[in-house]
């Protein structure tokens, strides 16, 4: 019996010791630089989405996945993932360019949620995302702004 407890007391502090030794990071600074058409498929709307990845950290941040979700209006409008991978150097940054897709019943959504003088353009939007790193380094982040879309000047995409 005392051994169970030995064992599990030295689990437990091999545990507290091994959180100790992570980094402190602070969190990425992320920012949506642009949308870009992409080739559609029957109901579907595809763009992608431009983002411009800061890491104000001592060390580089590796990442082996992008996951993005995009809120326009207060409403769910589009997602999107791609398996890319790399490194973004300490002090340094890099654009990271994400497929996402709108399905039609969103656009719909959208559109009967915009007044008759609304337009897309000038929307508040939301993008939640994460870069995947490995168990502990998968790194979340939001950024939040108005939509500026070239050429949006009717209610329709």
């Amino acid at each position: 019996m005392r051994s169970v407890h030995a064992v599990v007391l030295s689990f437990l502090l091999l545990s507290l010791s091994a959180c100790a030794l992570l980094p402190n990071r602070d969190p990425l600074n992320i920012n949506v630089v642009g949308f870009e058409p992409l080739q559609s498929q029957d109901m579907e709307v595809r763009f992608a989405v431009k983002i411009r990845v800061q890491n104000p950290n001592e060390t580089p941040i590796d990442y082996n996945g992008v996951a993005l979700d995009l809120e326009v209006n207060g409403q769910p409008l589009a997602s999107g993932v791609s398996d890319q991978s790399g490194s973004i150097a300490r002090f340094s940054e890099t654009v990271l360019t994400v497929p996402v897709s709108v399905s039609a019943f969103s656009v719909l959504r959208q559109t009967l949620g915009l007044s008759q003088t609304q337009t897309l353009n000038n929307l508040p939007y939301v993008l939640r995302g994460k870069l995947a790193g490995g168990l502990f380094g998968t790194m979340r982040f939001t950024d939040s702004g108005k939509l500026s879309l070239p050429g949006a000047t009717t209610g329709t995409w």
